[in-house]
């Protein structure tokens, strides 16, 4: 073998531009498939997340305990992600130039390899070739594919570390075996493969260093064993380096497995068929994959980014045609197996380095040791695409040594890297959305039921709804059987308002679910999202308020098949709280809470449960837990916020008033927000700070109620009334029948324009509305004594009498008018000085509730629930509908209440004075 030659700037520029000029347009591309899981939904990137969580959780964000983990543990990957997030959050073009930058860092690293085994010249050509391959373009365009990135960097790193493991005299020197160790460990860390450079590294020394080859091999160890002879020195001292190399591993197999558990990750037949197909359908089908991934590599024409489901039949029999490619593929591997492990030559090595680089990583990946989540996968040819380089570029050194063919061998070589390179280019667009991406894999495979779903999904997040129903329909009819595409159809009706319809489907897949065998595990045999179908079907017919027992069975279903179903409480939960069961709807959430106390939305619903049971100091305590976990949960936020307002606790305004704040920076086209800032500006008597917040709500909500009523009566207990009665118009244009609005506009006409035929007419329209209204009533009243109408007054104040006979200030104005009426001095004085409507105070209406802040209680709903995965968000808000009334008022209401009473006792005796002349 030649002697690891630097390398030098130009060449790391030439493969530098090289990369940049292949991915320059994956920068354009967003989060796609797996990246939505991985990126978007995944709360590890959020910093908010303490860092340890990464270590505890998959790489998809799923707790590793957790039955539906995939078991994928890659923290290290995950945090580049959270990096990622810190700099950019999730704008996708700083995710991608990353990768692009990795895959160069790899593409630089990997011609450093190839200088061992190639000479300067064709190590070049390895390292280009691997650049530009377009294999590739799922690992480094696809975002989730930097695991494969950064694992290959340690990866080889560690090998490049074990090749200065042989000191002189073939000492062993400890320092880099050491540091290949850590770097394995923490290749691992970015992906699972990047345990198997142990292999590589043994080969390496066995067959590289020791320059053994397999007949000197067992010609040693046979002399040994007939004691004819004894093992030589530098054999053992290799085979101490291997003993220390192989118990390394051993020790992180270990660790692996106890962090999944001793569980692997559970796979339906729809993930990979051949994984739960007999014999001898099952050992045909993996070994005929080996040639079809052997194929990508020589031929990566026709790219797929899901080899799922129908992609690959079945191989059933040996007759099917298709073994004969496993046969030729075999034949070939052993002839090269054979050629590079019998002889001693450098040409020889370099086979048996490139046969190890393209084996042993795929070795996790291949179904023959255990089954995986998939059939093929492009991304995890990244590392054996590098032994398959050097094997081409070892392959054309020989070709073109021969003067005949040293022309015609660089033509083709140039022709492939060109090619190669534009196909990559052209493939990275096919990233550019999930749109094209999956209308790309369609064009290479139609027998795919996952693809036609996925389309659906892309279409539907664009809410092109009719569109998509023909592509899960279609799936439904490639793979009849499929759950997920039922459920797919049925939330699609769903979202046409086709219940009927939906409700047949979630049937469908319902049937479609594997029966209960008893004494064996449910969870088991099923995907965990499948469960879903339960938690749709109920969702759909809890809207009807006949049929909420038989949700409520759906969901106790879903949890008896699987205790650990998380959804299925919180689910469960919602639907308690609109069935009025506050206390049972506890239950399911501290159940929920049991198998995820790390979820915020967990802790705000229970929060919404206690306020249910009329239990606020508790509510607050799960909002903050809630705040906890998620400093920026904007419904956690608001309904704290409006919590401590209605304490009455003035300790707890300014952490209200933060909450607010924070709230309006998250929503900040909230009306609601800025409105409840007004609120908490007028309880501190701070009026220009209320107006200002009012006014902003209104910008936002030119039709919001409770703001347009508020800032009216904000302006008339600051002597703005003026002011008042254009914002009452507003109010009154979009909601006619505001009584309290009518009321307070009829006090203002009155009072200040002495406009009382206006007032008339406001109190009028109350009577219309409302004949037993009494402050409109005794108002109407007021207007006829203004108009020296006396006896009209009287039988009008008569009638309000008999409205509200308890209302001592009623009666004491009809016998001042009474008064007036038999006595001949009759002066012409108001019943009220300026300013003081009977009903209208100076500060606020008594009966107007004007801390509108809770609407009437409702359960939070699912959001969509999908084939792929599961979510649930809190949707109730207290502060939303402000202008409903609240049912059972605080005690700081009440409270009010009598404080304007008492003013209101003190008015009228003044009143009293005014008439009787005093």
């Amino acid at each position: 073998m030649e002697k690891m030659a630097d390398i030098n700037l130009k060449e790391i520029t030439l493969i530098v531009g090289v990369v940049a000029v292949c991915y320059w347009n994956s920068l354009f591309c967003g989060f796609v498939f797996d990246d939505v899981s991985a990126i978007l939904d995944n709360k590890d990137l959020h910093p908010s997340t303490p860092l340890k969580t990464l270590f505890q959780n998959d790489f998809w964000g799923t707790p590793m305990s957790e039955e539906r983990s995939h078991k994928s543990y890659r923290p290290l990957t995950v945090l580049t992600f959270r990096i990622n997030y810190l700099f950019s959050e999730l704008t996708p073009m700083s995710y991608h130039l990353l990768n692009m930058i990795f895959h160069a860092v790899v593409s630089v690293i990997f011609l450093k390899v190839c200088r061992l085994f190639l000479n300067n010249q064709s190590g070049m050509i390895a390292s280009l070739l691997f650049a530009v391959h377009p294999i590739h373009t799922e690992a480094v365009t696809g975002v989730v594919g930097r695991a494969e990135l950064l694992s290959s960097i340690f990866f080889l790193a560690a090998f490049l570390s074990y090749t200065k493991s042989k000191g002189p005299d073939n000492s062993i020197v400890w320092t880099p075996i050491a540091l290949t160790v850590f770097l394995v460990a923490v290749a691992t860390l970015c992906k699972e493969q990047g345990i198997t450079v142990v292999g590589i590294c043994c080969v390496y020394e066995v067959f590289i260093a020791q320059g053994y080859t397999l007949p000197l091999l067992c010609t040693t160890a046979g002399q040994f064993l007939r004691g004819k002879g004894s093992i030589p020195f530098s054999m053992l001292q290799t085979l101490i380096k291997l003993i220390v190399l192989m118990f390394s591993t051993l020790l992180l197999v270990v660790i692996r497995v106890q962090i999944i558990q001793s569980q692997l990750p559970v796979f339906t037949r729809f993930d990979n068929p051949a994984a739960v197909s007999p014999t001898p359908t099952r050992q045909l089908t993996f070994n005929y994959l080996l040639p079809v991934n052997a194929w990508l590599l020589l031929n990566p024409s026709e790219l797929c980014c899901d080899w799922t489901m129908g992609t690959i039949p079945l191989i059933e029999s040996f007759l099917d045609v298709r073994n004969l490619a496993t046969f030729i593929f075999f034949c070939f591997l052993g002839a090269l197996g054979v050629f590079s492990l019998r002889y001693p030559s450098n040409s020889s090595k370099t086979v048996l380095m490139a046969l190890c680089l393209m084996t042993l990583p795929f070795i996790p990946a291949s179904n023959l040791f255990f089954p995986v989540g998939f059939v093929v996968a492009e991304r995890v040819l990244y590392v054996p695409s590098m032994g398959f380089c050097i094997l081409v570029a070892h392959g054309w050194q020989k070709i073109s040594n021969k003067s005949v063919f040293k022309k015609l061998s660089w033509v083709c070589l140039s022709l492939v890297i060109f090619t190669h390179a534009l196909k990559t280019l052209h493939r990275n667009w096919d990233w550019e959305s999930e749109y094209t991406l999956f209308m790309s894999a369609l064009k290479v495979n139609k027998n795919n039921a996952k693809l036609w779903n996925n389309v659906g999904h892309a279409l539907e997040n664009e809410k092109n709804f009719e569109r998509a129903l023909k592509y899960f329909l279609q799936a439904t009819h490639v793979q009849p059987d499929d759950i997920g595409a039922h459920m797919n159809v049925g939330r699609t009706y769903k979202n046409l308002n086709r219940t009927k319809e939906a409700e047949e489907s979630y049937m469908t897949a319902k049937s479609l679910m594997p029966q209960i065998i008893p004494g064996k595990k449910y969870a088991a045999r099923i995907a965990p999202n499948h469960l879903n179908v339960y938690i749709n079907l109920a969702n759909l017919i809890r809207a009807n308020e006949s049929r909420l027992e038989e949700a409520d069975q759906l969901y106790r279903q879903a949890i008896s098949m699987r205790p650990d179903f998380k959804q299925a409480y919180i689910s469960r939960g919602e639907l308690l709280l609109k069935m009025n069961k506050p206390v049972k709807a506890k239950e399911a959430y501290l159940k929920a809470l049991e198998l995820d106390r790390n979820n915020a939305d967990l802790w705000y619903n229970l929060a919404i449960v206690h306020i249910e049971l009329k239990e606020p100091n508790d509510a607050l305590k799960n909002f903050n837990h809630a705040l906890e976990l998620n400093p920026k949960h904007k419904l956690a936020l608001f309904n704290s916020a409006i919590l401590m307002q209605e304490s009455g606790d003035v300790r707890l305004r300014p952490e209200a008033r933060k909450r607010l704040l924070s709230y309006i920076n998250e929503e900040p086209q909230d009306a609601n927000g800025y409105f409840n800032l007004g609120m908490l500006a007028m309880d501190d008597k701070k009026d220009s700070e209320a107006e200002m917040w009012m006014k902003k709500a209104i910008k936002l909500q030119a039709d919001f109620r409770s703001a347009l009523f508020n800032l009216a009566l904000l302006y008339s207990q600051t002597a703005k009334e003026l002011m008042a009665l254009p914002v009452l118009e507003e109010l009154l244009k979009y909601y006619p029948d505001h009584i309290k609005g009518l009321i307070l506009k009829g006090d203002i006409l009155m009072n200040q324009k002495k406009d009382i035929h206006g007032a008339k007419k406001c109190f009028e329209k109350i009577l219309e509305m409302d004949p037993s209204n009494v402050q409109g009533k005794h108002n109407l009243c007021v207007v006829y004594f203004e108009e020296k109408d006396l006896l009209k007054a009287e039988r009008c104040l008569v009638e309000t009498l008999a409205l509200a006979p308890h209302e001592e200030y009623i009666q004491r104005h009809l016998n001042i008018v009474r008064d007036k009426i038999s006595s001949s001095s009759f002066v012409e004085q108001p019943i009220f000085p300026a300013g003081k409507t009977s009903g209208v105070e100076g500060d606020k209406i008594p009966t107007e509730n004007v801390k509108e802040i809770k609407s009437e209680p409702r359960p939070t709903q699912i959001i969509k629930t999908n084939d792929n995965k599961s979510q649930s968000k809190a949707s109730k808000q207290l502060g939303k509908n402000t202008d409903k009334e609240i049912p059972h008022k605080t005690t700081k209401e009440i409270k009010e209440i009598e404080k304007k009473r008492v003013a209101a006792l003190k008015r009228l005796e003044e009143i009293e004075r005014i008439l009787n002349g005093e």
